[in-house]
C-alpha cells in the first residue's frame, strides 16, 4: 500500500503499472496453447514484418504472448492445423501489422470449415433462411437441392432450433457458428457423410416409464375401466 501511495503522490504512472501487474492474479492457460502459439509466432513474424517493431520491452512480448493465448483456449483454438487454416489467410493480407487476436481466431475458424469446402457462417445462414422459405414446395427435405450431403446435415438441424427455439436472426447466426464447428470435427475424425435419404416421421415422443403409466391410467379412467388388481 505504501508503494502505491508514493507512486500516487510522485504522479509516476509506471510505476503504478508495475504494481498492478505486480498484484493483478494471472489467469492460467493450458500449456497446449503456450505451444501452439510459440509455433504460430514464429510465423507470424515471417508474414507481418512490423510485428517487433511496436514491442520494446520483454515485458511487452510476454503480454502480447498472453493475451493470444489465452485468445486460443477460450476459442477452443487447440491444434496446430487450425492455426495453419488461420495463417493460411493471414499470409493473404495486404497489411504488414499484426491482426488482433480476434481477427485471427475467425481465420482460424473461416480456414477450419473452407478445408471441406463448407460455407461460412453468413453462407449458411442464408441457406436456412432459403430452406424457411421453400421447404414447402419439395416433398421432404431429401429432396431439397443440397449444395452439399453435410449441407443436407446442417441447414435442417438449424432450421429446427430456429423455429422451436424462436431464435433472432443474431441468434441464429451464432448457432451457424457452432454447427460449422462441430461439422468441422466430425469431418477431421474422418466421418463420411451419407447422401439424403428419406426419413421416417417421427409419430410419438417418447416420455418416461412414470409418465406413461400416468398417461396409462388416464386412458383408463376416461374409459371407466377399473384399476386393474394384481392375479387378474
Amino acid at each position: 500500500m505504501k508503494n502505491i501511495v508514493s507512486a500516487i503522490q510522485k504522479r509516476d504512472g509506471k510505476s503504478l503499472q508495475q504494481i498492478y501487474a505486480a498484484e493483478k492474479p494471472k489467469q492460467q492457460v493450458p500449456e497446449q496453447a503456450i505451444q501452439i502459439f510459440n509455433e504460430l509466432f514464429r510465423q507470424l513474424k515471417a508474414a507481418f514484418p512490423a510485428l517487433m517493431a511496436n514491442i520494446k520491452s520483454q515485458d511487452e512480448l510476454n503480454e502480447l504472448r498472453r493475451q493470444w493465448v489465452l485468445a486460443f483456449a477460450e476459442n477452443g483454438i487447440t491444434s496446430i492445423e487450425q492455426v495453419n487454416a488461420g495463417m493460411k489467410l493471414a499470409r493473404q493480407q495486404e497489411t504488414p501489422f499484426l491482426p488482433s487476436p480476434g481477427q485471427f481466431v475467425a481465420w482460424c475458424r473461416q480456414g477450419e470449415v473452407s478445408r471441406y469446402g463448407l460455407p461460412d457462417a453468413d453462407e449458411l445462414y442464408d441457406m436456412v433462411i432459403d430452406y424457411s422459405a421453400c421447404r414447402g414446395f419439395y416433398d421432404g427435405p431429401e429432396k431439397f437441392p443440397w449444395q452439399s450431403n453435410e449441407c443436407w446435415i446442417m441447414v435442417p438441424a438449424l432450421y429446427s432450433q430456429m423455429r422451436s427455439m424462436n431464435l433472432t436472426p443474431a441468434e441464429l447466426r451464432q448457432r451457424c457458428v457452432k454447427e460449422l464447428r462441430v461439422m468441422a470435427k466430425r469431418l477431421d475424425s474422418g466421418e463420411k457423410i451419407g447422401a439424403p435419404v428419406a426419413q421416417i416421421p417421427k409419430l410419438h415422443c417418447p416420455v418416461s416409464n412414470e409418465k406413461g403409466l400416468d398417461k396409462i391410467a388416464e386412458i383408463r379412467a376416461r374409459l371407466g375401466m377399473k384399476k386393474q388388481q394384481v392375479g387378474d
